[in-house]
């Protein structure tokens, strides 16, 4: 896995042609689960996916989660969410942080990019609207908040991505 800054990875993905062109997926880190979302392959929209349990223990069968992912949807980076914070280092960012590296350690993700993207209030907005949905189970709750978060912190990124794209290239179509 590679760190790229949040416009290389959207950038080095519309330089290829549509055929080679995959997709991107967002990741809500949080104590328990993992929410995902998955673009579309014009990488426009944001749609909920999954929900991972997170294995704090073994985090080589995350990765392998994530390596099925990776071959099954044609993903070719990660935009994770991490709250940022003008004063201080939140312990949300220090989870992020490490869930990151001990994925980073297993080496199966080898050649995946990724980007962070502020996550800030994104699970507070989502959670005004799942809350009047009145799920009975507290879990599913949780759940659809996790994968709806996702999909915030992937189209917000996205949106930014994508307006960036239209700004320094008007005339052009960034694909080959």
């Amino acid at each position: 896995m590679r760190y790229v800054k949040p416009f290389e990875l959207f950038h080095d993905l519309m330089k290829t042609t549509q055929k080679e062109r995959g997709r991107l997926m967002g990741l809500d880190v949080g104590d328990k689960y993992v929410g995902l979302a998955l673009s579309d392959f014009d990488n426009k929209i944001a749609s909920p996916f999954s929900v991972l349990l997170r294995k704090k223990n073994n985090v080589d069968l995350m990765a392998d989660d994530f390596k099925s992912l990776i071959s099954r949807y044609s993903l070719k980076g990660f935009v994770i969410g991490i709250p940022y914070s003008w004063h201080e280092v939140s312990s949300d960012a220090c989870q992020v942080n490490v869930f990151i590296n001990n994925l980073h350690r297993t080496n199966m993700l080898e050649g995946l990019n990724y980007t962070f993207w502020n996550e800030s209030f994104s699970s507070k907005s989502v959670d005004l609207i799942i809350k009047s949905l009145n799920f009975k189970h507290p879990v599913h709750s949780k759940t659809m908040l996790d994968k709806f978060a996702a999909v915030g912190i992937l189209q917000g990124y996205l949106d930014y991505a994508n307006k960036k794209t239209k700004l320094i290239t008007p005339d052009q179509s960034m694909t080959s």
